[in-house]
């Protein structure tokens, strides 16, 4: 059976940061969103998400790793795994473990596991007695948003085991923001109920707007005339569009900030701010009477632009 690490390409030793990356790696490559009707890749994407829910939970990897798969059969709860170790090592009630144990980090093929469980566990420890109702582990997966829906908020469906789930995205959210939806994780056993998911956000970069926490930058281009004259221009903004003031004698670099138009606080804090770069933009293409025109514009220079500069 393939483990955990070999699903997602690792070795046991990686770091998180590794586990994380594989798994983004290898579930943009089998999502069903990208992989329409194709039954393989879907059940791919499953085993993925089984294995990153476990590795990427610092307990559960704990877990597996001294005891493979059957560390599920144990619900991943800490002290029954203690009384396992006892028992095993023969110091729980009853004696050492039946036929041996394998110790080979999850292999319990000399024993009937679920019966020792139902001995262990089970109601007055009697042989064959089924446990009481547990509830479902919980799963991960992760979600790409624009920018845009960062900002404003909005509404994207996942794919989670061929089952399709509308997710809100909540005005505000950044890279490694998490979403969780409460009984969509796997289903419980014996009437216990449903695990959670938990879905990781990444927001996209945008190939105009820059977002340093909850401000936003954009270069706002303006012509020499604008510039040197003023003018009302137009800024698009997300969710609509407004106008700005350039003052005469702007030049490029100035910064301009509009207050409240920015990333909102994801939990009730104030919105940040959208600032205005000016980047002066010159004629294209620049014509022979353009060219004049800037060598007229040239002889109004006064001293070296540069004379400042230094490092």
């Amino acid at each position: 059976m393939v483990d955990f690490y070999q699903r997602l390409g690792v070795t046991r030793g990686a770091s998180a940061d590794e586990i994380k990356k594989a798994y983004r790696k290898l579930a943009r490559q089998y999502h069903p969103d990208h992989n329409p009707g194709d039954k393989s890749a879907e059940e791919k994407f499953k085993q993925l998400n089984e294995a990153f829910e476990v590795l990427s939970d610092a307990k559960k990897r704990r877990m597996y790793d001294e005891f493979g798969d059957d560390a599920a059969k144990l619900g991943w709860d800490e002290k029954k795994a203690e009384q396992f170790r006892a028992y095993r090592s023969g110091g729980f009630a009853g004696g050492g473990m039946p036929g041996g144990f394998a110790g080979d980090g999850g292999s319990s093929s000399a024993f009937d596991f679920e019966e020792i469980l139902s001995q262990m566990f089970g109601a007055q420890g009697r042989p064959g007695r089924r446990s009481g109702p547990r509830a479902g582990g919980d799963m991960h997966a992760e979600l790409e948003v624009s920018l845009a829906d960062a900002v404003l908020g909005g509404e994207k469906t996942v794919s989670i085991h061929g089952k399709r789930l509308s997710v809100k995205i909540p005005a505000g959210v950044e890279t490694g923001s998490r979403i969780r939806l409460s009984g969509q994780g796997e289903p419980g056993e014996r009437g216990g109920p449903p695990g959670d998911l938990f879905i990781d956000v990444a927001v996209q970069e945008h190939p105009l707007v820059r977002r340093e926490g909850q401000d936003l930058y954009l270069e706002l281009p303006v012509t020499i005339g604008e510039a040197a004259l003023g003018a009302e221009v137009r800024v698009p903004i997300f969710g609509g569009s407004g106008t700005v003031t350039i003052k005469p004698g702007t030049q490029s670099g100035t910064k301009m900030r509009l207050r409240g138009k920015g990333v909102p606080g994801l939990r009730g804090g104030a919105t940040g701010d959208l600032y205005l770069v000016i980047m002066i933009k010159l004629p294209e293409p620049l014509d022979e009477a353009a060219k004049k025109a800037v060598h007229t514009l040239e002889k109004h220079y006064s001293g070296d632009v540069r004379a400042k500069l230094a490092l």
